[in-house]
């Protein structure tokens, strides 16, 4: 039987870029060469895709600030499924089975990429568009979450606009929260962006920050608690891993960019010392979290839980990172399930919902 050819798409035009990048290399290494065949796609800073040469991908640092996509790659197009044997093709075209998009933050997270590869009807990894959309919108799946009583972190949002007119209202506005205090942008992720406000009078300059960034930010009461972690795993029917504990001994006094990928700011203690009933209503809570926002595929849900015994979901990871250090393939390594075997499961859940898709029909039969 011939091999899947997987198109792992990677960098992209996000804050993120890096990150992506140190994912990609783990995904391509835990491929299983019996049955798949990787295709590399790098999205540099401009947007232009590009063949990647593996040998490359594999021999790259792990630096997050000395990684970079070749820019000197061959450009590429997607070919949309089925390939015919034999049709003509032009230059640079793209001939993939399945792509595994593992681009994490604005377009490429967020349903972009997404919607292109529902139009292009290729198979792609983990969540849809709308599932993709709310899980990078940190607004809109908080509002989400607590419409189906999934407790959230308190929050406020603010747009860049509402800032610029008025920076006094809108301070005011993410305040509510109380402080401490969190400020980031509402669209991205592994940290960037983000500022602890101790009082009010910082509070302008970390919004003007995350706004470098995002058109919308997020104001979020600082929850005293241990930051714990849990992976998702499936379409219809998904499973929960163990879950983790990150603790925190970076200098930054949070789970910054730094902590996680640059300084060795953080300990992950996998499984989490958690009770029965605490790890039970982790792993429930992180399913619940899962269908709520409409998800397939994979997802990593942030908690805190509080002394008191309260879970607040802080946020889902639709595209986790799979870095060297990255907890969503660590906490399912811990649950039975090694690199290998969790990217085939990835591809496969890919492929069947795909199918499933197919089944739909796309037109009406009109009645006689």
């Amino acid at each position: 039987m011939s091999r899947i050819r997987v198109g792992i798409l990677f960098g992209g035009r996000s804050a993120e870029h890096e990150v992506s990048i140190l994912s990609a290399r783990n995904i391509l290494a835990a491929l299983d060469r019996s049955r798949f065949d990787p295709v590399l796609v790098g999205i540099d800073k401009a947007g232009r895709w590009l063949l990647q040469s593996e040998a490359a991908l594999l021999e790259s640092a792990r630096d997050p600030r000395l990684v970079r996509v070749d820019t000197q790659g061959a450009p590429v197009i997607l070919e949309p499924r089925p390939i015919q044997a034999g049709a003509p093709c032009p230059d640079g075209c793209l001939k993939v089975d399945v792509i595994f998009p593992v681009l994490h933050g604005p377009l490429g997270e967020d349903g972009t990429v997404q919607g292109l590869l529902e139009l292009a009807d290729l198979p792609y990894v983990g969540a849809g568009v709308l599932g993709s959309a709310l899980g990078m919108d940190k607004h809109l799946m908080k509002r989400v979450l607590r419409d189906a009583d999934i407790p959230v972190t308190p929050f406020r949002a603010v747009t860049k606009g509402e800032f610029e007119n008025d920076p006094a209202s809108a301070c005011r506005l993410a305040a509510e929260v109380g402080f401490p205090l969190f400020t980031k942008p509402a669209n991205l992720g592994s940290s960037v962006g983000i500022r602890r406000v101790a009082d009010e009078r910082g509070l302008a300059s970390a919004l003007a920050h995350a706004f470098e960034f995002d058109l919308k930010a997020l104001a979020e009461a600082a929850v005293v608690g241990r930051e714990i972690e849990c992976a998702v795993l499936g379409n219809e029917d998904p499973i929960a891993s163990v879950p983790g504990e990150v603790v925190v001994r970076h200098a930054d006094g949070f789970y910054s960019y730094e902590a996680k990928y640059v300084d060795d700011g953080a300990d992950l203690r996998i499984p989490a010392a958690l009770t029965p009933a605490e790890t039970k209503l982790v792993q429930a809570t992180a399913i619940r979290t899962f269908r709520a926002l409409d998800c397939s595929g994979m997802g990593r849900v942030d908690f805190f839980l509080r002394q008191d015994g309260r879970l607040l979901v802080n946020e889902i990871n639709t595209i986790p990172g799979f870095t060297r250090i990255s907890m969503y393939p660590k906490l399912w390594e811990a649950s039975g399930i090694g690199q290998t075997e969790l990217v085939s499961r990835l591809i496969d859940l890919a492929v069947s919902r795909h199918d499933r898709r197919r089944q739909l029909k796309s037109s009406y039969d009109f009645k006689k």
